[in-house]
């Protein structure tokens, strides 16, 4: 017998947390002054007429480098909870968050010879 009963508060949650964001937008769209005018439809509103083409092909190792660094630099936020649960847990810890950061260095020197930390 499954006794619905028990998730009360899980489907309060449920409905409450999914109408917030929906309120929200209605307020928002309600109150929200609208004044449509030349200088909200342009393309920059910083005061300076936009000059040339607004579609500018950027190099892919922009975007390379960039990623690159969000992984390594996310990847290694997890080292964090190790260094602080060290003393709790002892070498074994040591030994994955030894093996964690070999793999971090081993992709850093894959990225590094492929080029993708070059900015040039």
């Amino acid at each position: 017998m499954f006794l619905l009963h028990e998730y009360d508060i899980l489907w309060a949650f449920l409905i409450i947390s999914s109408l917030l964001p929906i309120l929200a937008f209605l307020i928002s769209a309600l109150v929200a002054p609208v004044r449509e005018g030349p200088e909200k439809l342009s393309s920059y509103e910083s005061g300076i007429e936009p000059l040339g083409d607004a579609w500018l092909q950027f190099r892919i190792r922009y975007y390379m480098f960039a990623l690159v660094f969000v992984v390594f630099d996310v990847e290694t936020v997890f080292l964090y909870p190790w260094a602080m649960s060290f003393d709790i847990l002892g070498v074994s810890l040591f030994l994955e968050a030894f093996i964690f950061v070999l793999i971090l260095i081993g992709g850093s020197v894959y990225a590094w010879r492929k080029g993708a930390l070059e900015w040039s």
